[in-house]
């Protein structure tokens, strides 16, 4: 069965996808903006006004309910050479990025030292790997899952690992909208694996914010990156201070 969240989603993507901003929204269907961004956000419809939003955005129904039941059709990982191609070319990864930040083309350019030209050529080939959909008038529509993520240990993740991680690391976390925990503990494996899903809710949340605030203003949105890892580990220089364990010895027991 079609959930109500998956639907409301889709419709959100639908509208984005337009360029229809919740205030020309509220203007084209009598409401507030202010009314407009709780419906969406409490995700509480009724099929008037439901019908009353497609009609006014010219959106068909099978569209939004096609997409929000089959979550298959929307990409959730690209290939190794999908990923190599996108991170080998500077100008197509931070178009790439860009676009999953839900920048537009206008946006793109005043952001970064790219042309209009450039940035559809790379919008063109990110259509051919299927990560968008281009549209009439340079108008972008992402073809990714909510669970998108790039592949681990993948050409993209490993750029990051091996040129980024030092770099997102070498600050004093002190500044304005910075945080640095780190939590050395002892958990059971139940409490482990809680904490893992706990991490996962986290990342799905955050992700679930970028898509409310994608309908901001730009100049009232900032760039945010959030670094969640867990493992089982220790500093090198205590464990060149273990014991070692002593070798398990064998029992023979005699009839």
């Amino acid at each position: 069965m079609l959930q109500a969240s998956s639907l409301v989603d889709s419709l959100k993507r639908e509208l984005k996808a337009r360029d229809i901003t919740y205030a020309d929204l509220a203007k084209r269907i009598g409401m507030s903006e202010a009314s407009v961004k709780r419906m969406f956000s409490q995700k509480n419809f009724t099929l008037q006004r439901l019908d009353e939003i497609l009609q006014a955005a010219q959106i068909d129904f099978r569209d939004i309910a096609f997409a929000g039941h089959d979550e298959s059709r929307l990409i959730s990982e690209l290939s190794h050479a999908q990923e190599k191609e996108i991170i080998g070319d500077p100008k197509l990864f931070i178009v790439a990025v860009s676009v999953l930040n839900q920048l537009t083309l206008a946006q793109i350019v005043e952001v970064y030292r790219l042309s209009e030209a450039e940035v559809v050529k790379c919008l063109v080939r990110l259509d051919k790997i299927g990560i968008i959909a281009l549209l009439p008038n340079n108008r972008v529509k992402l073809l990714i899952s909510r669970t998108f993520r790039w592949i681990p240990d993948g050409p993209i993740q490993t750029h990051f690992r091996e040129q980024a991680y030092g770099d997102f690391l070498d600050s004093q976390f002190d500044g304005d909208h910075e945080l640095l925990r780190l939590v050395n503990v002892m958990l059971s494996k139940k409490s482990i694996a809680a904490l893992l899903e706990r991490l996962k809710q986290v990342a799905r949340e955050v992700a679930q914010q970028h898509q409310e605030d994608a309908r901001l203003p730009f100049e009232d949105r900032y760039a945010i990156s959030m670094l969640l890892a867990a493992r089982p580990w220790m500093p090198k220089s205590f464990q060149a201070m273990l014991r070692e364990k002593p070798a398990a010895t064998r029992v023979v027991r005699r009839k």
